[in-house]
């Protein structure tokens, strides 16, 4: 055993020192998340550099514009024509009891919709802090309901709407996070049959995420964090963490049962999962830190919340978990659960996994095309792969104001899709920017693809330099419609009007323009981004095999994992058949920043599952075990402990996929099937196949990436057997 490697000498200390390292993991756990605490999480406000929409927003931002929030109360039939004479005496309602309330700073006059078949009334509210603003407003509307019963009247804007969804997401969310817990608790039984050994490697997962929160809070003073950066936390976390301890768990267990004592396991363990671990660690954090060259907020923000997750747990996994391992001893197999524990504790040879290898290790160039050829097939979707942002339209309506808001965007227009014009002249020149825009106004009546109904002004900053006016579509923000008006704005109409004014600058903005411009982005960012991992990556393989063909070999096979998981996302996602079985509605898309996360995600994940069993094989290969028969030692050696680890990252990602939002559905199927098409054709057939294909070419490396030779030639022993590839 290479009893100098860093990691056995961590292993050592914390075996020899169990209850020192286990108070030292504690201390540094709550450290992590009191330090985050302290600091508090700077939220993220910039939206990077992603195109014209960018320009357009720094355009409104130089302007200062008071921006309150406003609420509109809709007044329409519950069916058949609108009185309107009960309409307007409701608006009057309406207006006087929104005025007597001490949050609403002006209550304009009722408007009646172009076809008439609607009236609004808009609230707006004065500047405060939190959404509790809205219950007022809220609660003012259902009276006045009442009073008109044969009237809807309802309430709908963006402080409504979060209310709303926050309620339906919150609860998503935390039961997402209350089922993960038990799926990979019974996962891990399974794997185990013991409860102890089940809980050690559930309980260090969620530690290193506790303390991976808490960092990532300090860590947003320098890179502001979104919202969405605790659950990216937890989803990596568990599954890395987990994995983690799974591979050193069963490896020491393994080498308990051949009879050497707690330490020894435990040493034997770190010199190999604990080697596996600390590579494929490297592997993930070097993928995440792909994420900073797409110079993007929220990829930053997931980097770095991604890095610290996993950083936290390759340390807990190489200090912590030896100590607990040496502590409890043979209590780690207690209490046990009769069945499940014969059928994990038993000496039995596995039938499955030598059965499946077969053709693999027979017939290896057949069951290779054949395999390749079957997940070429399934990524071939990707190829038709369209990106959009999911919009307001892809919200669940499962909420009676989101029912409201589609009622609403269709009796006015503005109010739903619509692109923000930006404008920034001289102040001298505030005339001419009125009078060009009064000009696009006047251009888009009359085209399909816009819409009008009177609630459109221009507005203006106080110093005359900056004007900015919602021009509406009557389309999705999803729609090609929506996407050719913005065309025709940025292209023609634009140009024709505004950009005649002296001085002038101007961009066009809003949801439409972001997913334009952000789709092209992601797209101008992948290809870098791609190059970026898979070349570190490589570096990474290379140093650890000391061969060039097995880092060749593990980006290609990761490269198909990944293609047959956007295969797989497109084909549900952009097609309707799955809509029932998923419970969502498909907008023919997947969402803009999906596979940009997706790729570098999946190709930090598969490294787990690659470098461990790889490991295993090299290992054999040391003992002077001809190619094939390694091949299949190693991919049977680990088949139990891979299988468990994917079946609890599957079991995770799986839950995500249940959650009402179109992005994190997408996010969790990717993922989930990523992971099952790598734990099973990719390392029990692709792998295999090359491997036995390639025989002793599978070790070749130029002369100075080779290890040297030892000093002094001694005969081999156990320990020395189990050596790893460093």
């Amino acid at each position: 055993m290479a009893r100098g490697q860093i990691t056995v000498r961590a292993a050592r200390w914390s075996a020899t020192h169990p209850w020192r390292a286990i108070a030292m993991w504690l201390v540094v756990v709550a450290a992590c998340f009191a330090l985050g605490s302290m600091t508090g999480t700077k939220k993220s406000t910039d939206e990077g550099n992603i195109g014209e929409v960018t320009r357009a927003d720094n355009i409104v931002k130089s302007g200062n514009f008071d921006d309150p929030d406003v609420e509109s109360v809709l007044i329409t039939a519950p069916s058949g024509q609108l009185d309107q004479a009960a309409a307007r005496t409701a608006a009057g309602t309406v207006i006087q009891q929104m005025r007597a309330l001490g949050g609403v700073a002006e209550v304009a006059q009722p408007m009646p919709s172009p076809k008439g078949d609607a009236v609004i009334v808009r609230v707006t509210l004065k500047d405060g802090a939190g959404d509790n603003r809205v219950k007022p407003l809220l609660d003012t509307t259902a009276q006045v309901q009442e009073q008109y019963p044969d009237l809807r009247i309802e309430e709908v804007g963006g402080l409504s709407i979060g209310k709303a969804l926050n309620e339906t997401l919150g609860k998503d969310f935390k039961r997402a996070e209350m089922f993960s817990l038990p799926v990979t608790l019974a996962i891990l039984l399974i794997a185990f049959g013991a409860l102890i050994a089940a809980s050690v490697p559930l309980l260090l997962a969620l530690s290193a995420v506790a303390a991976a929160i808490g960092l990532s809070a300090a860590a947003s003073q320098l890179v502001p964090a979104v919202d969405a950066v605790n659950s990216v936390i937890l989803l990596i976390g568990m599954a890395v963490g987990v994995d983690y301890s799974l591979f050193y768990l069963r490896r020491e267990r393994e080498e308990r049962a051949k009879g050497r004592g707690h330490v020894d396991a435990v040493e034997i363990a770190a010199a190999t999962s604990g080697h596996a671990v600390v590579v494929s660690g490297t592997a993930v954090i070097i993928s995440m830190a792909g994420l900073f060259l797409a110079r993007d907020a929220v990829f930053s923000s997931f980097a770095v919340g991604s890095i610290l997750v996993v950083a936290v747990a390759v340390v807990g996994s190489l200090t912590v978990l030896p100590a607990v391992l040496a502590k409890l001893g043979r209590w780690v197999d207690r209490p046990r659960i009769p069945l499940l524990w014969r059928l994990t504790a038993g000496n039995r040879q596995p039938r499955f996994w030598p059965t499946v290898l077969k053709p693999a290790l027979k017939h290896p160039i057949a069951t290779l095309l054949v395999a390749v050829t079957a997940l070429l097939a399934v990524a071939s979707p990707a190829l038709g792969m369209t990106l959009k942002f999911p919009g307001t339209e892809d919200l669940p309506r499962t909420t009676s104001v989101m029912k409201a808001y589609d009622r609403l965007t269709a009796a006015f227009p503005s109010t739903g899709t619509s692109h923000e014009v930006a404008v920034r002249a001289p102040a001298n020149e505030q005339a001419a920017v009125k009078a060009a825009l009064a000009e696009l106004q006047e251009k888009t009546k009359g085209d399909a693809l816009f819409a009008s109904d009177g609630l459109e002004e221009p507005r203006f900053s106080k110093d005359g330099t900056v004007a900015t006016l919602e021009v509406a579509t009557p389309y999705e923000g999803g729609s090609q419609q929506a996407r050719d008006s913005l065309a025709k704005l940025r292209k023609d109409l634009m140009p024709e009007t505004v950009g005649k004014v002296p001085g002038v600058e101007y961009a066009v903005g809003g949801f439409v323009a972001a997913d334009v411009d952000y789709a092209a982005h992601t797209r101008d960012k992948l290809p870098l981004v791609i190059g970026f991992v898979l070349l570190l990556t490589m570096i990474v393989m290379m140093a650890t095999f000391r061969s060039v063909v097995v880092a060749v070999t593990a980006i290609l096979l990761n490269l198909l994992s990944a293609g047959a998981a956007y295969g797989v996302v497109t084909a549900v996602f952009q097609n309707p058949w799955a809509e029932g079985l998923l419970h969502f509605r498909s907008n023919g898309s997947v969402v803009s920043w999906l596979p940009l996360f997706l790729f570098v995600v999946l190709f930090g994940l598969s490294m787990d599952y690659h470098v461990f069993v790889v490991s295993r094989i090299r290992e054999a290969v040391l003992r002077g075990v001809p190619t094939r028969q390694a091949v299949a030692e190693g991919i049977t050696g680990s088949a139990g402990v891979v299988t468990s680890a994917a079946a609890v990252m599957i079991g995770v990602f799986a839950v995500f996929a249940t959650l009402s939002t179109l992005d994190m559905k997408q996010l969790g199927v990717g993922l989930a099937v990523a992971i099952l098409i790598d734990a099973t054709i990719i390392r029990a057939v692709v792998l295999p196949s090359i491997m036995t294909l390639l025989g002793e070419a599978n070790w070749w490396a130029p002369k100075w990436l080779r290890p040297k030779p030892p000093k002094h030639s001694t005969t081999p022993t156990p320990d020395r057997e189990l050596t790893p590839v460093a």
